[in-house]
């Protein structure tokens, strides 16, 4: 497997009544059965398009034209979309690109997720019309936010003397909706967003690894790691085995009996760090209902060990923790360049992984030590197949953590009440 997953700090026996105790725990698991036997069927009947996708290549061979000319023809890669549309491909893509540009030979990808006008002022102002791709990507068709992305680019293209068509690819459901009615106006390339795919669990159709494709990353090792996650939860005897089965026991476990109301997903890892803001969408647009649910918080080890880490231990007692921790690596230093420093000789001959992987091990320890249930998620590396793992891990625990709530993880009702009335103001704009 990919990863590791350890429970040991979320338990009382470790941690104190703030764990959860043994026969609680395995309640919970027991709870997870049905599910785990409903994703079954679903994977064996195509109930479920998301349980496919691991094991599909052809959709992957036939994006890999497409892809290469985006990275033959362009310097730039501007990707419109909002929440599951934008936030897979944009943790995909710093794989390969930490915040200083990609590898020489790839387009720079743009992940243009907000309205805010002085990021796209500020954004047009530095590319080339001449030089510059664009996907579009919504899976209705008909999101506000993609929608005049998509009209403010077209304007900026032409104003380059770029034609939109074979510059811009739309991704949408196929059905009449407004993208694709505009795409078809402007002879842009049109792909189709399966309809029973929802954007937050679309990272590994064509949302998340036509990015990756043109970020030059494997797409088919993305696919691969979900494989083995996705085979080994399902193909587990018991559902103490199944690692998303029981992490989502235990959160939900936590919820309803120790108060734990919130869960941090904190990797030390920068290239991890749009991973956890992917996991905080799809856990509380999925749970999030009725009352039900727990909200995520995002962190990045080390960085908020100096900034969140005095509430986390010393704060209120309603969180629960899932630090992923990272390889750590890096030359080491040398021996004597502090000079006799009694302040500098604990860091004499250590490289700076080894100050990461202490760093996590640390935090481990003392948010056990102080009560907090941590659980710990282990890799090796941070690559394709690590991080395909991860969100096929996620993917997995948040749709069995909505059926221990009793809610559906698929919709998002709330989400479109918000959308309608945001018309109603557009639409009354100006009136008097």
């Amino acid at each position: 497997m990919p990863y590791t997953q350890s429970i040991e700090n979320c338990l009382a026996d470790a941690i104190g009544p703030t764990g959860l105790d043994a026969a609680t725990l395995d309640a919970a698991v027991a709870q997870t059965a049905p599910t785990l036997d409903r994703l079954r069927a679903w994977r064996r009947d195509g109930g479920l398009p998301l349980l496919a996708l691991p094991g599909a290549s052809e959709d992957l061979l036939a994006l890999v034209p497409l892809a290469a000319r985006y990275r033959e023809e362009f310097d730039d890669v501007i990707v419109l979309g909002t929440g599951g549309s934008s936030l897979g491909g944009r943790c995909l893509y710093a794989l390969c690109d930490a915040g200083w540009g990609p590898p020489p030979g790839t387009p720079r990808l743009h992940f243009m997720d907000n309205v805010d006008p002085h990021g796209f002022d500020a954004l047009f102002a530095r590319l080339d019309q001449m030089r510059t791709g664009v996907l579009a990507i919504s899976k209705s068709g008909g999101t506000a936010e993609t929608l005049i992305q998509t009209l403010c680019c077209l304007v900026w293209l032409q104003a380059g003397g770029a034609t939109p068509a074979g510059r811009l690819t739309a991704i949408a459901a196929p059905a009449d909706n407004p993208l694709r009615r505009l795409a078809a106006r402007h002879g842009i390339q049109i792909l189709d967003h399966d309809p029973a795919l929802g954007g937050r669990y679309a990272v590994l159709s064509l949302v998340g690894m036509l990015p990756a494709l043109i970020a030059g990353l494997d797409a088919g090792a993305v696919r691969a790691g979900a494989a083995e996650v996705l085979d080994a939860a399902l193909g587990a005897a018991r559902p103490c085995d199944s690692a998303p089965a029981l992490g989502a026991a235990l959160s939900v476990a936590l919820a309803r009996t120790r108060g734990a109301t919130a869960t941090v997903l904190m990797p030390y890892a920068d290239r991890l760090a749009p991973f956890a803001l992917w996991f905080r969408q799809l856990w509380a647009e999925s749970l999030g209902k009725g009352g039900h649910g727990t909200t995520p918080i995002n962190a990045t080890g080390t960085v908020d060990q100096h900034s969140q880490l005095q509430l986390y231990l010393d704060g209120p007692a309603d969180k629960m923790f899932t630090i992923i921790m990272g390889p750590g690596g890096g030359a080491a230093l040398t021996a004597g360049l502090g000079g006799d420093d009694p302040d500098l000789a604990y860091l004499a001959g250590r490289s700076m992984g080894d100050l990461l992987q202490a760093s996590q091990r640390g935090t481990a320890d003392a948010l056990a030590a102080a009560g907090r249930p941590v659980r710990v998620i282990a890799v090796d590396a941070v690559n394709e197949r690590v991080l395909g793992a991860l969100m096929m891990h996620f993917m997995l625990e948040t749709i069995i953590a909505a059926a221990l709530f009793g809610v559906d993880p698929f919709d998002q009702p709330a989400v479109e009440d918000g959308k309608r009335r945001v018309r109603r103001y557009l639409d009354t704009m100006g009136q008097a």
